[in-house]
């Protein structure tokens, strides 16, 4: 039980990196001045994923 609620969980952290990362991408491509708004998203979601956090 704990390994299926683990793994959806983990699931969540990863779909929040990848729309992360995805505009993070869109922000370098047409607003480069403020692309590191989105840094924290991407980061915490990766570590989270990555159960470092």
């Amino acid at each position: 039980m704990e390994n299926k609620l683990e793994r959806e969980s983990i699931r969540k952290y990863w779909v929040f990196f990848a729309l992360s990362a995805i505009v993070q991408i869109i922000f370098l491509i047409w607003i480069r001045e403020y692309f590191w708004i989105v840094l924290p998203w991407v980061i915490t979601s990766f570590s989270k994923a990555l159960r470092i956090i």
